[in-house]
């Protein structure tokens, strides 16, 4: 009898135990929360196609992505950086966006690119800054930033840039550097 005396009281101590535990505890967060600064999507290790009017434009690679809707200025967020490709209408590569970081306000279809920005457009051109912007309603890229170009005739760099959407057209707003010049070239009077 004494056992069961005794294991009856453990019992019951365990069940008293085991329900305190169980009791619900009620934290209200929702006073932190502010929906307004907090992303409305998260994704990570994206590969996604972008299509305008049906035809695919655009394939962005990127870490991590943050969607920003209920901001004032809603915005997506790549912190962890970006690789987007430019298609033509066969699908064929034309050309290749990477940078550091990128934002894009969806508003003003403006992207705002940062850190180590590497711009390529087919054959062979490549593009470097620090940032570079891409409107894409204007159709136009600018930097205020430094930026080096290269291509199959010439290495450019200097202080502030401006181009076509296509990268076709362009120009540094101060040039700067050592151009080489061919001697042949020089004015008669300038030897």
């Amino acid at each position: 009898m004494r056992k069961t005396g005794l294991s009856m009281a453990f019992a019951t101590a365990l069940a008293i135990a085991a329900g305190s535990c169980t009791r619900e505890t009620k934290v209200d967060i929702s006073n932190n929360l502010n929906p307004a600064r907090m992303p409305s999507m998260v994704t990570h290790n994206i590969s996604t196609l972008i299509s305008d009017s049906g035809v695919t434009q655009y394939k962005i690679v990127a870490p991590v992505w943050y969607v920003y809707d209920e901001v004032d200025t809603p915005y997506w967020l790549f912190p962890e950086g970006l690789y987007l490709q430019k298609f033509d209408p066969e699908f064929n590569v034309i050309a290749t966006v990477a940078a550091d970081s990128a934002r894009f306000f969806k508003l003003q279809k403006l992207w705002k690119l940062e850190g180590n920005v590497e711009m390529t457009k087919a054959p062979r051109d490549l593009f470097l800054s620090e940032r570079v912007f891409w409107d894409q309603r204007k159709s136009r890229l600018y930097s205020d930033t430094f930026i080096h170009i290269e291509n199959e005739t010439h290495i450019l760099e200097g202080t502030g840039f401006e181009s076509n959407e296509r990268l076709t057209q362009y120009r540094i707003l101060h040039p700067s550097g050592i151009f080489p010049v061919e001697r042949d070239n020089l004015r008669p009077d300038s030897k």
